[in-house]
């Protein structure tokens, strides 16, 4: 039964990095940035529940910044960058920078950081609920970004701003505490 719980909680968390991914991949990105940038969430979503569970509540009472602020600026930046990008790119392939990917992973993965604080609550087999959240982000993230660049090869430019605009939404929505 708990492996259930946690794979409940894996598509959970792996949910908003592909509804980015679907944006993200609207750059036409290419296949290697696509493969590095799913297995960098993936990543994410293993160290961050380990780090929450660790240090989570030492961290939240250093850090005086609500995790809510945090996203919303990366979301922002990252939005901004895609719809600047929509008007210079000439070519059907994009590729991102390792920075912006680590980025990306890092916003996409703070709620794992959440989850991680709370996890021995759920569990104590912290290594499989880790592994588990980390290829259900990867999977997520890896379709996410294939579909987008599906609607990015049908669709073109447009697609790239709406993708844009769509990442700074949920950096509002991350900071008004709607999601």
């Amino acid at each position: 039964m708990q492996i259930i719980f946690l794979i409940i909680i894996a598509v959970t968390l792996s949910m908003d990095a592909f509804s980015l991914s679907l944006a993200y991949g609207t750059l036409g990105l290419t296949k290697k940035n696509i493969k590095l940038l799913s297995l960098i969430v993936g990543i994410y979503h293993f160290i961050m529940p380990q780090i929450g569970n660790l240090f989570g509540i030492l961290i939240l009472k250093l850090i005086k910044i609500e995790p809510s602020v945090i996203i919303f600026v990366i979301f922002t930046v990252i939005g901004i960058q895609m719809i600047i990008e929509s008007f210079k790119k000439e070519n059907n392939t994009f590729s991102l920078k390792l920075s912006q990917m680590i980025l990306f992973g890092f916003a996409v993965s703070i709620d794992s950081f959440s989850v991680g604080i709370g996890l021995n609550a759920i569990t104590n087999k912290y290594l499989i609920a880790s592994i588990i959240f980390s290829i259900t982000s990867f999977l997520f993230t890896y379709f996410g970004l294939k579909t987008g660049k599906y609607i990015n090869d049908k669709i073109g430019k447009i697609s790239t701003i709406i993708g844009g605009i769509i990442i700074i939404v949920f950096g509002i929505l991350y900071l008004f505490k709607i999601i």
